[in-house]
C-alpha cells in the first residue's frame, strides 16, 4: 500500500467510471452512517464493487465498531479492504483480524486541536492490528470525523507518519491545488479526497479529479 489515490463517497456506477478512467486506485463507500445518509444503497455499492477492474479496490467505510459486524458486512460487499472511523478498541481490532487475516484494515486518527499525544497513543496500542492509518479533520461544528472538507494541521499528520510502523493515508480537505503541498510535508503513503472533488451538482467533477490524481502522482514521485 504505496503511492495509493483515494476518492470517496461514491454514488453510481457512472461516478465510480469516472474515477477508474481518471485512474483513481480505490474507490470509498461510506455505508451505514450514524447519520442514515448513504449517499449509494448497499446493493448498488456490491455490485460496482464486484465489478471493478482487478487493479481497483472498493473500500468499505465503516463506523461499525464491533469485529463481527464488520467481518460480516464486508462480507457481504465482497470488499477486502475497510476504512474504521468509529472509536473501535485495539481489542476488537485484534478479534477482526483474527476473524479475516486477509481483511486489509485501515484505523481513522481523527486530528482535533491539541489530541497529538492521545492520537500518538492510539498509534501505539493499535498499530499491531492494521494495515493502515488514515488522519482526517474533526469538524467541531458538526462534530463530523470525516468528508468535512477542512483540512487539519499537516504537522500533526506528519508525527503521526513517523511514528508509526505502518503506512499513513492523508485525508480532509485535499484538493489538486493543496494535494502536492500535502504530500511533500506529510509524506504519506496514500492520499484521500471526497467532497472538494465535487461540481456543484453534487457529483465528482472530471477536471478536479484528473488534475488531483495527477498532481498526488507527481508529488509521490518526488517522495
Amino acid at each position: 500500500m504505496k503511492n495509493q489515490i483515494q476518492v470517496a463517497g461514491i454514488i453510481d456506477k457512472g461516478e465510480a467510471d469516472l474515477l477508474v478512467e481518471c485512474g483513481v486506485d480505490w474507490l470509498g463507500f461510506p455505508l451505514r452512517l450514524p447519520s442514515g445518509k448513504n449517499d449509494i444503497s448497499e446493493d448498488d455499492a456490491r455490485a460496482i464493487i464486484r465489478n471493478l477492474p482487478t487493479d481497483r479496490a472498493g473500500v468499505l467505510i465503516s463506523y461499525l465498531t464491533v469485529a463481527t459486524e464488520v467481518a460480516e458486512f464486508c462480507d457481504e460487499l465482497g470488499c477486502s479492504i475497510v476504512q474504521l472511523h468509529g472509536d473501535v478498541t485495539p481489542a476488537e481490532l485484534a478479534t477482526l483480524k483474527q476473524l479475516r487475516p486477509n481483511l486489509q484494515v485501515l484505523k481513522s486518527l481523527v486530528v482535533r486541536e491539541n489530541n497529538l499525544a492521545e492520537l500518538l497513543a492510539q498509534v501505539d496500542e493499535s498499530q499491531e492490528f492494521v494495515d493502515m492509518f488514515i488522519t482526517d479533520t474533526f469538524d467541531p461544528a458538526t462534530a463530523a470525523k470525516g468528508a468535512t472538507g477542512k483540512t487539519h494541521d499537516w504537522s500533526v499528520s506528519a508525527e503521526l507518519a513517523a511514528r508509526s510502523d505502518k503506512p499513513l493515508m492523508l485525508a480532509g480537505g485535499l484538493t489538486p491545488e493543496n494535494v502536492a503541498e500535502a504530500v511533500r510535508v506529510v509524506r504519506p503513503a496514500a492520499v484521500d479526497a471526497h467532497t472538494l472533488l465535487e461540481g456543484a451538482d453534487g457529483r465528482k467533477d472530471r477536471d478536479k479529479v484528473v488534475r488531483f490524481v495527477q498532481e498526488a502522482r507527481n508529488a509521490f514521485a518526488t517522495l
